[in-house]
């Protein structure tokens, strides 16, 4: 086992309040003084039962930290609901996951409910990200409120009906111009052999359809050069749908619409199935992340188990009308490790805390936390893990919720997935090596650190304006001189104060 953190001396209490809570009670030395012999957390669970108590897979991981745990996990479903009831009591624990800057999250951290650490990470060397981008996407207005939790920054993909490619005669996609083209084709030229015309190109759902979703729109509108969700121009952020660039990448949308190449139903297509028209061979394109390969190519096994291995390919982001590539990033992170002042009210105990989450961020710990234990629940083929199918539950269930605690600000801490058969493997590495090529071209949103309080107040109500007016023109329900008078409607109903608060911000951050 690890040596403990020493401890430090007796600490006078302070008295600082979080969120209507004052005595903070729940570490091991009962009054939020002195050494933290057991570190208090609060994390989501999302397999179908938490994780036992003391079970094998957190006592191995207590062991490499050094350092005791005690854990409250909380169904997914009500996490949002159970941190409000958290904060609002007296049992706050030392490290808190948020999932989000929500407006409850902003307002507590700036009101001093959570420990600021814009100016501690750096001294630890497992905290001390080496993705300067997200940890800024993931701040309140340039100050870091917690330890962001790292997710794969470069998603987009688009996944192609391989077997239709070869019987139309054209190639992958590398630009929008090819994705056009093989969106007629599919739609026209009988891809199937069947001699019906029953097929289409792109295969868009309903949802996600809001704006700045990572929807197959918005990746289009980021293609084109409009920007990801917000944009920079002449020094000023504006959102992407003030640009030139987003207009013209929407009347591109129309024209896959306009031409049959899109699903008919796209204004109301459930994204439940959105997989269904791909793998019954209706339609051939889709855009969206690339995990999404990988799951068509396991349902097809089932459904065409004699030739799903030439049915599916897939590429990244495509380059634009422009001739660059401007490639769509998620944040890359989901949420936070936070640290309340409640529980942890000096600086002292807030370097231990942060001394125990930079063991529990090491190359060691992170191989615990994102595959847990070593012949039990996975096995090494050369670096890669292979899980045991028949490990106990209690142990799966264990490793599906400790990975919540992950955070990877350093790159991913543990081993990657050994996938089932060769060619998944080979199609699991080109998506590995496209994310990092894509990433080299991804277009970053200006304004993700920046919280505007007239956009928490309304700013989901008056983006729906947008999206909805997209929508309608997309469909041929409204004309183009409609859209950009609902886009004007969208900057007099608060959207001009967004944009001043953002600039704003911008301007005082740097």
């Amino acid at each position: 086992m690890k040596k403990r953190i020493l401890p430090i001396a007796t600490l006078a209490i302070a008295s600082i309040a979080l969120a209507g809570c004052s005595n903070g009670s729940g570490n091991s030395n009962g009054g939020g003084s002195g050494e933290i012999d057991t570190l208090t957390i609060q994390a989501p669970y999302l397999s179908t039962s938490a994780p036992k108590a003391d079970n094998a897979v957190e006592t191995a991981l207590e062991e490499e930290i050094g350092t005791k745990l005690d854990i409250t996990w909380v169904p997914n479903a009500s996490y949002d609901d159970k941190t409000n009831i958290t904060l609002a009591g007296d049992n706050v624990p030392h490290v808190m996951v948020v999932q989000g800057k929500s407006p409850g999250f902003v307002k507590n951290a700036e009101a001093g409910a959570f420990w600021e650490l814009t100016d501690y990470l750096a001294d630890y060397p497992n905290l001390a990200t080496t993705l300067p981008e997200v940890q800024e996407a993931s701040s309140i207005n340039g100050k870091v409120y917690g330890i962001f939790r790292a997710r794969d920054t470069m998603r987009t993909s688009v996944m192609v009906r391989a077997d239709w490619l070869k019987n139309v005669g054209l190639e992958m996609p590398k630009t929008t111009e090819d994705l056009f083209e093989v969106a007629k084709a599919f739609t026209e030229k009988d891809p199937d052999g069947n001699g019906k015309d029953d097929t289409y190109g792109l295969i868009i759902p309903s949802w996600p359809g809001a704006i700045g979703t990572n929807s197959p729109y918005d990746v289009i509108e980021t293609w084109y050069g409009a920007g990801n969700r917000y944009t920079e121009r002449d020094g000023e952020i504006i959102p992407n749908f003030d640009t030139d660039e987003w207009l013209d990448a929407v009347d591109f949308e129309k024209s896959l619409i306009d031409g049959g190449y899109v699903n008919p139903d796209f204004a109301t297509f459930d994204s439940a199935k959105w997989n269904e028209p791909f793998l019954n061979g209706k339609g051939g394109i889709i855009i969206d992340v690339h995990s999404r390969a990988a799951s068509l190519m396991n349902l097809l096994k089932d459904i065409e188990p004699d030739n799903w291995q030439n049915m599916v390919d897939f590429t990244g982001n495509l380059v634009g009308p422009d001739g660059e590539m401007h490639a769509l990033p998620t944040t890359g992170y989901s949420g936070f490790i936070t640290i309340p002042k409640a529980q942890v009210r000096t600086e002292e105990q807030l370097r231990q805390v942060l001394s125990i989450l930079n063991e529990m961020n090491s190359p060691e710990a992170g191989k615990i936390l994102n595959n847990g234990l070593e012949g039990e629940t996975y096995t090494l083929d050369g670096d890669l893990a292979v899980a045991v199918d028949d490990a106990p539950e209690d142990l799966k269930n264990a490793v599906a919720s400790l990975s919540q605690l992950g955070m990877n600000v350093t790159g991913f801490q543990g081993y990657l997935p050994k996938q089932a058969t060769e060619v998944e493997q080979a199609a699991y590495d080109k998506r590995k090596e496209i994310e990092a090529s894509d990433y080299e071209k991804a277009v970053v949103d200006p304004a993700a650190p920046y919280v505007s309080d007239t956009y928490v107040a309304k700013g989901a109500q008056i983006d729906l304006i947008v999206s909805d007016a997209r929508l309608k023109y997309l469909a041929g329900q409204i004309s183009k001189d409609d859209l950009t008078s609902e886009i004007a409607r969208w900057h007099a109903e608060g959207g001009d104060a967004v944009i001043a608060e953002l600039n704003e911000l911008a301007a005082a951050d740097k």
